[in-house]
C-alpha cells in the first residue's frame, strides 16, 4: 500500500474527531442522541461510548478500506486515471463525516440542532462531488455505476458514467432544495435516487444492445 503525504491532513482529521471524544466524554450525558426522524428531531439515543466514538471508528474503518482499495483494483492502470478524483472524493466525505459528528455533539452542549439542515446541505455537497468524479471513473469493480453491462464493455460504460454525472449533480440540487421544505426531505433524496438508479441501469442495458447490433 502506497502512502502518500496529502494523506496525512486527513489522518490528521480522524485523530482530532478521536481526540475531542475522549477530551469531552467526562463532559457529555449518560444518553446521548443517535439518531433523528425525517423531521430532523431526535428520536433515538445511545450511550456516551457510542454517542462519542462510533462516528469516528466508522470513519475510520471506511478511510482505511479507501487506503486498500487501490491495492485490490483490478484495473489498475484505470484508477491511476481517476486517482486525483478519488483523493478529491475522500476529502469531501470525510468533511462530511466531520461536519455530521460535530451536529451530533451540540445538541449535548445546549445548541439546538436540526439536523434536516446539516445533512440536506452535507448530502448536495457530497452527491455533486460524485457527479463530478464520475465522469472520470473508468472502469473498475469498485467505483462507480457497475452493471454487467458497463463491466462489459467500456464504451457502455463510458457514456453510462457521462450521463450519470450529470444526473448526479441535478440530484445534489434536488436534495438541496430540501431547504425549503424539510419534512419533505427524505422524499427528496429517496425518490429522485430510486429514478436514476433504476433509469441508469436501463440506459446501459440498452446502450449494450446497441453495441451489440453494431
Amino acid at each position: 500500500m502506497r502512502f502518500e503525504k496529502k494523506e496525512l491532513p486527513l489522518i490528521l482529521i480522524i485523530l482530532a474527531m478521536f481526540l475531542s471524544s475522549f477530551f469531552l466524554y467526562s463532559q457529555m450525558p449518560e444518553r446521548m442522541p443517535t439518531h433523528w426522524n425525517s423531521e430532523g428531531e431526535v428520536d433515538g439515543y445511545g450511550n456516551r461510548f457510542m454517542g462519542l466514538f462510533f462516528m469516528p471508528i466508522l470513519l475510520s474503518a471506511i478511510y482505511l478500506l479507501f487506503l486498500f482499495l487501490p491495492k485490490m483494483m483490478v484495473y489498475r492502470k484505470n484508477f491511476e486515471g481517476f486517482r486525483g478524483y478519488f483523493f478529491g472524493f475522500k476529502v469531501v466525505f470525510i468533511l462530511f463525516f466531520v461536519v455530521i459528528y460535530i451536529s451530533t455533539l451540540l445538541p449535548n452542549l445546549g445548541i439546538d440542532v436540526n439536523m434536516n439542515y446539516v445533512m440536506i446541505p452535507a448530502l448536495a455537497v457530497l452527491f455533486f462531488y460524485m457527479g463530478h468524479m464520475l465522469k472520470y471513473v473508468k472502469r473498475n469493480y469498485f467505483i462507480g455505476i457497475r452493471t454487467p453491462w458497463t463491466m462489459a464493455s467500456e464504451d457502455v460504460w463510458d457514456k453510462t458514467h457521462i450521463l450519470a454525472s450529470k444526473m448526479f449533480k441535478l440530484f445534489a440540487l434536488i436534495i438541496f432544495s430540501a431547504l425549503f421544505v424539510p419534512d419533505m426531505f427524505v422524499w427528496f433524496l429517496l425518490a429522485p435516487l430510486g429514478f436514476i438508479v433504476l433509469y441508469l441501469l436501463t440506459y446501459s442495458y440498452q446502450e449494450y444492445k446497441k453495441e451489440v447490433k453494431r
